[in-house]
């Protein structure tokens, strides 16, 4: 089957490779569609970061570079190992793309998301989304019923705005900032609306700003190179401020500018990863007791992520600006996020080349 495969920092190549083996307690998919993350571009432009370096493999799934990346994906199910349940061949399924040490519980409401050695399927090894197939433990194949599987591939990184909403601790009737509109910030912008937050949006990116509004994700949608963002907050919030600030974007400022939208007490949610060190000035966290807080990917949240787009309260099409084939990953796909990413917000892939055809 054909694969991309991560080599090194810049250097991702289509190869040929076998398809896994459908062991007992595992799940084969044919992959649909994978969307290009965020965190894949980092480990394109900065890595290795979660990926493990040639010749140091990781200590759970024993695999380092080269690897197959990919971990936002949809498929069909081909093939069900022995003692699989709750599963057959057709169901269409997303995976919640998880390496965890066997030594750990797994059970949703444990904090498996912070186990040591942690990492994801698609950077730690273990197959990826952008080949043909993968294999995958029963665990992590989450069905989605009719969801077209294009849209499916939305689910990883709607369940990290949702983790990210569940970290916050935000209410109906708070007022939200989410800065910075790429996938990550919108898809946690739909979270918040769908739980009956107001939504502030600050982006410079014309085209992520009216996709916002146009989504109906966001209530207002700012930008920061026009508009004073902490006195407009403060305007719509009756001169309190942001009761909730969610940091999508690894950009100091938009930190910076979190930290004085924030009324006081109010909490700042990191979401993004960031590639590089940030600064924060402590003197504006202490004296409003703002709280700060870090979030990583999803901690049993995809259940209620696929229920969010089954009843209707998040529409993810939308969100969906281009799609490509395997071959054209780095030129149309990681080029255009990295160079020209205000034309796009989400570009999802086939690797065998069959959802274009279907187009």
């Amino acid at each position: 089957m054909r694969a991309a495969r991560y080599y090194d920092r810049g250097d991702i190549r289509i190869e040929d490779i076998p398809a896994p083996p459908v062991d007992p307690g595992t799940v084969g998919i044919d992959v649909a569609w994978c969307g290009i993350c965020g965190t894949d571009l980092h480990e394109y432009l900065e890595g290795p970061i979660f990926i493990p370096p040639a010749g140091h493999p990781h200590p759970v799934s024993g695999e380092a570079a080269p690897i197959t990346i990919g971990h936002e994906m949809s498929g069909t199910v081909y093939e069900v190992g022995e003692g699989v349940e709750g599963l057959s061949v057709g169901d269409r399924v997303v995976v919640e793309p998880y390496i965890v040490d066997p030594q750990y519980s797994t059970d949703p409401d444990t904090d498996y998301h912070l186990t040591p050695n942690m990492n994801f399927i698609g950077l730690g090894g273990r197959g990826g989304g952008l080949g043909e197939k993968i294999v995958v433990e029963r665990r992590w194949v989450h069905p989605v019923g009719d969801i077209p599987l294009d849209q499916a591939a939305l689910i990883e990184p709607l369940s990290v705005g949702y983790h990210a909403f569940v970290r916050s601790g935000a209410k109906a009737g708070d007022i939200a900032l989410v800065g910075g509109a790429g996938p990550i910030g919108l898809l946690t912008a739909a979270v918040l609306r769908a739980n009956g937050l107001t939504v502030v949006v600050s982006e410079p990116s014309a085209l992520r700003r009216q996709k916002a509004i146009d989504t109906g994700v966001a209530d207002h949608a700012l930008d920061p190179r026009e508009v004073d963002v902490v006195e407009e907050v403060k305007r719509l919030s009756d001169g309190r401020g942001a009761d909730v600030g969610f940091e999508c974007s690894s950009v100091n400022v938009v930190l910076d500018t979190l930290f004085d939208a924030i009324r006081p007490g109010g909490v700042i949610v990191v979401v993004a990863i960031w590639g590089h060190p940030a600064q924060i000035e402590l003197q504006k966290l202490v004296l409003k007791e703002v709280d700060l807080r870090g979030t990583i990917a999803y901690r049993g949240n995809h259940p209620a992520a696929i229920a969010l787009v089954q009843e209707g309260k998040v529409d993810l099409a939308p969100f969906i600006t281009g799609k490509i084939g395997l071959d054209d990953l780095v030129d149309k796909g990681f080029d255009t996020l990295i160079h020209r990413n205000d034309t796009a917000v989400k570009i999802l892939v086939s690797p065998s080349g069959q959802g274009l055809s279907d187009q």
